[in-house]
């Protein structure tokens, strides 16, 4: 679908979740499910990255990443939260759309280029308002498919 990650249409969830932690968890049982990964391997990965510093992108957004073993390319997964978060962002705005990013363990500049490819998306404006006025995970696929695969050409 794209040079910079894979994301499936089932990577998509819409949930309710009251603190860091229980998005975190969604995330990783997602990430599980969708891509046959190990559920507390990812948890893990996410919160040893988390604890270095907080992954909120600012104007509602996350961006958790990790790298892990399993994976040969980047994946990523996305949560429409039902309500605002608390996620100690840049810009102190709790969150409600979480992009989670899986990079292979080995994955260094790899890495990098798809967490600048989700954080190019997000900037934008009109694409980041797109993401948040989605009626459902259909129409958030659609959306990021036609991005991501607008930029890869």
């Amino acid at each position: 679908m794209n040079a910079k990650f894979n994301l499936l249409p089932d990577a998509i969830d819409t949930i309710g979740a009251d603190e860091k932690h229980e998005i975190l968890s969604a995330l990783a049982e997602l990430f599980a499910r969708v891509y046959e990964l190990d559920a507390p391997q990812v948890l893990e990965s996410l919160e040893e990255r988390e604890n270095l510093g907080s992954t909120g992108f600012g104007r509602g957004v996350a961006i958790p990443h990790a790298r892990i073993e399993g994976i040969n390319r980047p994946v990523a997964a996305l949560l429409k939260l039902k309500n605002a978060v608390e996620f100690e962002a840049a810009d102190g705005m709790p969150v409600d759309l979480v992009i989670g990013l899986l990079s292979p363990s080995n994955a260094g500049a790899t890495h990098l280029h798809a967490l600048a490819a989700i954080s190019r998306m997000v900037r934008d404006e009109d694409i980041h308002q797109a993401l948040v006025e989605a009626s459902d995970n259909e129409a958030l696929f659609a959306l990021l498919t036609n991005v991501t695969d607008r930029d890869a050409a």
